[in-house]
């Protein structure tokens, strides 16, 4: 602590110390050099380590309710600008403005300001900063524990959704251990033991059509216990298994613009399979494709896919509001396209975001602005405010009582 005292005090003082005489400051210029450099080399360690190993993980209001259940939702490359182009081409509404605590995260990595969703999502998981195209691995690439294992090792039940492959990086931060995001083979063989309740997104070709080897990691669940479905919806009166794998498409799911629209029903049929659960339970639900709309820099992509996990977020916030048991956090991991609304746009009922909003891009990647945090439900409050994306795991972890 002295240590950061120290740093912060030099920080603010030194550059009025230089502008002295040497002589008055009693140091010779080559140590004034010398000085700053080490100022300099100082203040890079400090804003360069992870951030979230000076979490002290205490609570703003401990005397608040806890929640039993936490709902976790992820806008990927959802930054404000999406938000209001999905808002204004949605008659100037979105369900977003139902939540009462809003506040702001940074999100860059530890070894790039501009994040990628891997180390985005172990930020979330995990509680660290990592290096972009991490799974779940520190910057030493060791294994660190996830919200998911916690939660599991108390007993709770847990659940991802997503409209990317299940082995995508955000999802996949959740229950895998990795060097690289680009090992989608890998990334599926840690799926079968993972504990997960029931999981909903595409990629089985990376389950039993590999091309590393000849494994059928299909079966491999089956031998778990899951039942696996390429659907959400049951027929009849068939019975509901207690662990559930629903693969949407053998590599990544449609947009929605092309006729992908299971986010809502597949978030529903998820939370009515873990709602009953005696211990509580946790999910991460991915709007998956906002990101993948930035990176076309496509206005109407972006536009539909933050339209519908808005819907999504409604449902979602309906079953909040009436259990009374659950908080509901909603994020993004990153800004994807430097998206902006220029000049020339405008608000018309029923015309498309191509119509109506007059975009301008800075990049087709992701970008470093810091995005919002909505919540709603106990414990909601903790999420106000300015904060590292690695505090949004810590504020979970508090809320929920996990240990590691």
């Amino acid at each position: 602590m002295k240590n950061l005292v120290t740093i912060v005090l030099l920080a603010f003082c030194w550059p009025l110390m230089a502008q002295m005489p040497a002589q008055q400051a009693g140091l010779s210029p080559a140590q004034i050099r010398a000085k700053l450099d080490s100022l300099k080399k100082a203040k890079r360690a400090f804003h360069a380590r992870p951030m979230a190993e000076e979490s002290s993980g205490v609570l703003r209001n401990d005397s608040a309710k806890r929640p039993k259940n936490i709902i976790f939702m992820i806008g990927d490359g959802m930054g404000v600008s999406q938000i209001t182009a999905g808002m204004y081409t949605n008659g100037n509404y979105l369900n977003l403005e139902r939540a009462v605590h809003v506040g702001l995260i940074k999100t860059h990595s530890s070894d790039d300001l501009v994040t990628d969703s891997a180390a985005g999502a172990t930020s979330f998981a995990s509680g660290i900063k990592t290096y972009n195209g991490a799974i779940g691995v520190n910057t030493d690439t060791v294994s660190v524990p996830t919200i998911v294992e916690m939660a599991e090792a108390q007993g709770m039940k847990t659940g991802l959704v997503a409209t990317s492959t299940i082995v995508h990086a955000t999802p996949a931060c959740y229950f895998s251990h990795r060097k690289s995001r680009a090992l989608y083979e890998e990334i599926a063989l840690d799926l079968p033991t993972s504990g997960i309740d029931i999981f909903i997104g595409g990629g089985r070709q990376y389950f039993d059509m590999r091309v590393t080897d000849t494994l059928d990691v299909i079966r491999t669940l089956q031998e778990e216990g899951y039942d696996i479905r390429n659907n959400i919806f049951r027929t009849g009166q068939e019975p509901i298994s207690e662990k559930i794998g629903i693969f949407t498409h053998w590599d990544q799911p449609k947009p929605y613009l092309t006729g992908r629209d299971y986010l809502v029903p597949a978030s529903k049929f998820a939370l009515e399979h873990l709602k009953d659960a005696e211990n509580g339970f946790f999910i991460m639900i991915e709007g998956s494709q906002i990101d993948w709309g930035g990176h076309a820099n496509n206005s109407d992509y972006i536009v539909t896919e933050m339209i519908e996990f808005d819907k999504a977020i409604g449902e979602i916030m309906d079953f909040v509001e009436a259990d009374g048991e659950t908080l509901l956090v909603i994020t993004a991991d990153h800004e994807t396209g430097g998206y902006a609304i220029n000049p020339g746009s405008s608000l018309t009922p029923g015309a498309t975001a191509n119509d109506t909003i007059a975009a301008g891009f800075t990049t087709g990647h992701h970008t470093a602005v810091m995005v919002p945090v909505f919540a709603m439900g106990p414990g909601a409050a903790e999420f106000s405010g300015i904060y590292e994306n690695t505090e949004i795991f810590f504020k979970m972890q508090a809320l929920l009582g996990l240990k590691e």
